[in-house]
């Protein structure tokens, strides 16, 4: 038994044995690998270390670690050593010129504050300090308990040019979109006014979302991409909800990238519109102006013109619109003969064009042309260079003119010869004209009128004769009062110190001023006085004399009166009287009955005179007024051997008259015929209708009137002796007239007369009775 367990405790040790060799060499193996590993890691480490420090010195640079308040240089010497010498630091130990260069980068306070907050908070940093020989770029970054300055020394010639972090932070800074991209069109870098105007919060973002600042911008970035130069286009693009326009720029960069920016021109543009606006209103407005505008340009040459010009001068619009010189338009204008005649036009021509050259405004000229137009011509200097000419033609200006003063001179002369004074005052007040009569009616000299141009110096020079304050101040009321009701028209009249009566007038004039007239009116009132008295006593003897002819004609009527009835008695008493005597009653009783009518007559005429006869109107039937006439007339016409007749139109009808003085008017008229038409002959009555009127003739075929007797036939008391019939007609005259209508006459000496009534179909209302016309 112990002999196994010997055996199987040797076995088990010789086990162990080889278990821990193969052990052991398994931990050797990766031990080797290890340091293998550890060794080549080391290697490289070495390697990169000296690639960094030598790219460091190739670019001139030094490292400093800064660590427990200990600087130490990382590497750099010489590039330290010439920060040293910029900065003026004197001569010291190598070990010692990083705490040396710290401490004079820590004289600034705002370099004390930054490198403090690197040191003790981490925080990065970058600034320049400026020596005496350039500057020098300083830039701090942390790591862990360590903080590092990269020094970089910029020497004079460089122009100070900052580092690429300080360039891009600047970059970041402007207020425009600038951004890099690749030749395939990915972005590389955008600053952060490109990527708010994206909303990308970084140029990660960006890239991830595929933004752009604008499609038309980015076809310019392709462009100068392929092309290889600069491009630049003008684009509108939104930004921040505002339409905004960019001028964006496209610049290649080595490598075949390219940088682009675009600048925010809207402003400028915008002005620009506004501008172009503005010209086009300008030119707009000028092309409505009746005066020729032309502008010519530094060079002399035309740049704009109007319509008017082209009209006024009979140019070419297509020859103007190539832009000729001014020289070359006045050669045209010659020879067309459009410009003003001149013995010397080359000196006239050179004496036009040297205007470009005065730096004032010349005066106005005068150009008289061959075809008797007058223009006038304003030059002046254009504030975009050039010269600017203006031609008005002033030919109907001056005409205008010349007529005007003509009509001032004849309106000064007329008022001269007026007898009344005449002034006319402004709306300020201020004496604009007067006449001579104005001057001897005030007994004022010319001097003084001037001398009181105003209104108040009129009055004081009037006052003499006039010294009523009351008249003074309400008339300068009418004069200057703006209330167009306080200026309305007055007149009236007053009493001078000289015992004159003045009648006065104002009359407000169209433009606003007032015209003031005087006239002596002391004549003409006592005159007045006299012609009214005169018409008192024409009134009282006209009174007397229809109180006596009423009289008298009462007077008359009685005893008529009693010799007609008496003689109608006589003429009834049969055979009792003999024939002789029947013949002497007859005439008696004839003579009564006219001596009776002639009373009537008499009497009617003077109540017309008076007018105090008045109308009954009615309506009267014109056929049964004709009816009426002939009948009472019948008796007289057999006896007188004379026909009386009635044609009528049928249609005649009915007018509104006075029946009885229709009647009465007929009446004389068929007596007169009946005196006048011989035995045998006719008379006719006729009656027709006219527009609104009717016509009622009363013809005869006797004897006719004389030709001298037809223009007094109607006047009153006309002797029988010369052929008138008395005071019948101007009776049947006066009757007619008060219905509203006329008579007239139509007679050829041996062949009859024609009396015509003129009758309206309804007679005026005022020449009816008051009560009637209500």
């Amino acid at each position: 038994m112990a002999p196994d367990l010997i055996q199987a405790a040797a076995i088990g040790a010789v086990c162990l044995a080889l278990a821990a060799t193969l052990w052991a060499l398994s931990v050797r193996r990766a031990s080797d690998r290890r340091v293998f590993v550890l060794k080549d890691r080391l290697a490289r480490l070495e390697g990169l270390a000296d690639a960094t420090q030598a790219s460091a010195e190739a670019f001139d640079a030094a490292m400093i670690t800064i660590e427990d308040g200990q600087a130490r240089i990382a590497w750099g010497e010489d590039s330290l050593g010439l920060c040293a010498e910029m900065l003026a630091l004197p001569e010291t130990e190598a070990l010692n010129r990083p705490n040396a260069l710290v401490e004079a980068l820590l004289a600034d306070p705002d370099h004390r504050r930054r490198i403090g907050a690197l040191v003790e908070r981490g925080e990065a940093c970058a600034f320049q300090v400026r020596g005496a020989q350039g500057f020098i770029a300083v830039d701090g970054r942390a790591a862990g308990a360590c903080a590092w300055l990269r020094l970089q020394p910029q020497i004079a010639a460089d122009g100070g040019l900052p580092t690429a972090g300080r360039f891009a932070a600047l970059l970041d800074a402007l207020p425009q979109p600038i951004w890099t991209q690749s030749p395939t069109g990915s972005l590389l870098w955008a600053n952060k006014t490109w990527l708010s105007a994206v909303d990308a919060v970084s140029v990660e973002d960006a890239v991830a979302r595929k933004l752009v600042f604008d499609r038309a911008a980015q076809a310019t970035v392709t462009e100068a991409v392929a092309a290889g130069e600069t491009r630049e286009a003008l684009r509108w693009a939104p930004l921040k909800g505002q339409r905004r326009a960019f001028r964006i720029t496209a610049e290649p960069l080595e490598g075949g990238d390219v940088g682009a920016w675009a600048l925010d021109v809207t402003d400028t543009e915008d002005t620009k519109e506004a501008f172009k606006r503005h010209v086009e209103a300008h030119d707009e407005t000028l092309n409505h102006l009746a005066d020729a505008v032309a502008i010519f340009s530094g060079a002399k040459r035309l740049t704009f013109h109007n319509t008017a010009f082209a009209q006024l001068w009979g140019l070419e619009p297509a020859w103007l619109a190539e832009g000729p010189t001014h020289a070359e338009i006045l050669d045209r204008l010659r020879q067309r003969r459009r410009l003003p005649e001149t013995v010397d036009y080359s000196r006239w021509k050179t004496d036009e064009l040297s205007r470009y050259e005065a730096l004032g405004v010349a005066p106005d000229d005068l150009w008289t042309l061959p075809d008797g137009r007058t223009l006038r011509v304003v030059r002046q200097p254009h504030p975009l260079g050039g010269l600017l000419l203006l031609f008005s033609d002033i030919t109907g200006e001056l005409r205008l003119k010349a007529q005007y003063n003509a009509l001032i001179q004849v309106q000064q002369a007329t008022l001269d010869k007026l007898n009344d004074a005449v002034a006319v005052f402004g709306s300020d007040g201020r004496l604009r004209l007067h006449n001579e009569a104005f001057e001897r009616f005030w007994n004022v000299s010319p001097e003084g009128l001037e001398a009181a141009f105003d209104f108040d110096g009129v009055v004081e020079v009037c006052v003499p004769r006039l010294h009523d304050p009351i008249f003074w101040k309400e008339l300068k009321g009418r004069v200057t009062d703006p209330d167009p009701r306080a200026r309305i028209a007055i007149s009236g009249e007053t009493k001078t110190s000289d015992d004159r009566i003045v009648a006065f007038q104002s009359r407000p004039l169209p433009d606003g001023a007032t015209l003031v007239a005087f006239s002596d009116v002391t004549d003409t009132r006592r005159l007045e006085k006299a012609v009214s008295d005169r018409d008192q006593a024409l009134a009282d003897a006209e009174r007397l004399k229809r109180d006596f002819v009423g009289n008298v004609s009462y007077e008359l009527r009685t005893p008529l009166t009693t010799i007609i009835g008496y003689s109608e008695l006589l003429d009834r008493s049969g055979d009792a009287l003999p024939e002789r005597s029947r013949v002497h009653v007859a005439a008696v009783r004839s003579a009564a009955n006219q001596l009776a009518r002639s009373i009537d007559d008499v009497l009617d005429t003077a109540q017309i005179d008076a007018g105090e006869m008045a109308l009954n109107l009615g309506d009267v039937h014109i056929e049964e007024l004709l009816q009426e006439t002939a009948g009472r007339w019948v008796r007289q016409a057999e006896a007188a051997e004379v026909k009386i007749e009635i044609a009528s139109d049928p249609d005649v009808g009915v007018i509104r008259a006075d029946a009885k003085r229709l009647g009465q008017s007929l009446d004389r008229l068929v007596e007169n015929a009946i005196i006048q038409t011989p035995p045998g002959g006719v008379i006719t009555l006729r009656a027709r209708k006219a527009l609104s009127e009717v016509q009622v003739q009363v013809s005869d075929t006797g004897r006719g009137i004389p030709f001298h007797v037809q223009a007094h036939i109607f006047d009153r008391f006309v002797g029988r002796d010369r052929g008138g019939p008395g005071l019948g007609l101007a009776l049947v005259k006066s009757l007619i007239e008060l219905h509203g209508g006329w008579v007239a006459l139509e007679s050829e000496p041996g062949h009859g007369a024609t009396f015509t009534c003129h009758l309206p179909e309804t007679a005026y209302v005022g020449a009816g009775q008051a009560e009637l016309g209500l």
